[in-house]
């Protein structure tokens, strides 16, 4: 049997401004949900949150972009947000830029990531869940677990993991992907990945000599652009993303190690701002000073005949505390640079955020220099 893996996600209304999801949207979602799984449309699932995104991770068979799973979303999202509205709840429907449902909830706001495959014997799998970010905030993490050897010590010493992996890597301005091999192209690869805010690693394959399915993924990213979805800024995209874990793949500690580092991405306040992405429990997963900073949480799983474990909170652990204070010290550094770069995004990265409006303001009082 193949199981089909979705994390779909979106933010109808954050409670207070963009902090954090309040109980009564995760409250619906549940309900919703439970009916669904009680209707055999999905198999399992679990409700969650990371800062104002509510995150719906189910398991079915129906395999991705499925209609009647994209549709449960779609209703749910859709239900959440007249309950935020009754509240008054900040940005109700956000992240809901169309009117109707259309057959698939991709290009329609809500952030996606999706997988399909055989079930192993033991199927460990991750839930990243990231707010106050961009998709391309993955790439650093996802490098590191499946191609970096300083990071993943299967990658030299664990026979199943040695000959590496395929890395699916999306254009986001062209709408185009390549497919590179890692270790043979690592370089090529490093070279677009670095530029996160273009080229975005979607999904990771084992490679043919593995004894995992060549066609099915072993992680699986969301690639959703707001601001390309709605023409201008309407909030951060705070992607999602699925990582499964040991026997042929980086073990669990080996995808946790990934976010040690508190790497800078691209989005915190306002959409406008470079920030450490901070791993968190899901008890810290609000985004508090200056909106921020940017967080990741993650649900680890037991996956079985479709059916998954309750989650285990990964980064609630003292032995990311120092990852944590160093994100601090790091968010501190930035803020004193105030609206100067590279706290703030260089000029070309802002221009689907409010900026453009204020220099359009401005436009007239630029006199040619003689």
């Amino acid at each position: 049997m193949k199981t089909t893996f979705s994390i779909i996600k979106a933010d109808v209304g954050g409670w207070p401004g963009h902090a954090l999801v309040h109980p009564d949207l995760k409250e619906i979602a549940r309900t919703k949900l439970t009916d669904a799984k009680r209707n055999n449309l999905i198999l399992d699932f679990n409700i969650a949150h990371c800062g104002d995104d509510l995150e719906l991770i189910m398991t079915h068979t129906n395999g991705v972009d499925a209609k009647e799973i994209h549709s449960l979303a779609w209703d749910t999202f859709c239900e959440a947000t007249e309950r935020a509205r009754d509240l008054g709840l900040y940005g109700a429907g956000q992240d809901l830029l169309c009117d109707a449902f259309s057959g698939n909830i991709k290009g329609m706001g809500p952030g996606i990531a999706e997988m399909e495959f055989t079930e192993r014997k033991a199927e460990p799998i991750v839930a990243f869940l990231m707010d106050k970010t961009e998709p391309g905030a993955f790439n650093f993490p996802i490098f590191k677990m499946f191609a970096d050897p300083f990071n993943t010590a299967g990658l030299i010493i664990d026979p199943s993991c040695h000959d590496g992996f395929i890395f699916e890597v999306w254009d986001i301005h062209e709408h185009k992907n390549v497919m590179l091999k890692s270790p043979e192209e690592m370089y090529d690869l490093l070279a677009i990945i670095g530029a996160k805010s273009r080229f975005v690693i979607k999904r990771v394959f084992p490679k043919p000599s593995s004894k995992l399915p060549k066609d099915e993924p072993v992680s699986a990213i969301s690639t959703e652009k707001l601001y390309q979805i709605a023409g201008e800024y309407v909030g951060k995209d705070d992607p999602v993303g699925i990582v499964r874990a040991q026997s042929g793949l980086p073990a669990l500690g080996e995808v946790l190690e990934a976010f040690s580092l508190g790497h800078l991405v691209s989005g915190w306040m306002r959409g406008s701002h470079n920030g450490p992405l901070m791993p968190v429990g899901l008890k810290d997963a609000q985004c508090t000073r200056f909106d921020g900073p940017p967080r990741v949480v993650a649900l680890g799983f037991q996956l079985k005949n479709g059916h998954i474990t309750e989650p285990v909170d990964l980064f609630d652990d003292p032995a990311f505390d120092l990852t944590r204070r160093k994100a601090q010290d790091i968010m501190d550094y930035l803020r004193r640079h105030g609206p100067f770069e590279p706290h703030r995004l260089p000029m070309e990265d802002m221009e689907y955020t409010t900026l453009p409006k204020v220099m359009k303001k401005l436009g007239t009082r630029f006199k040619k220099i003689k």
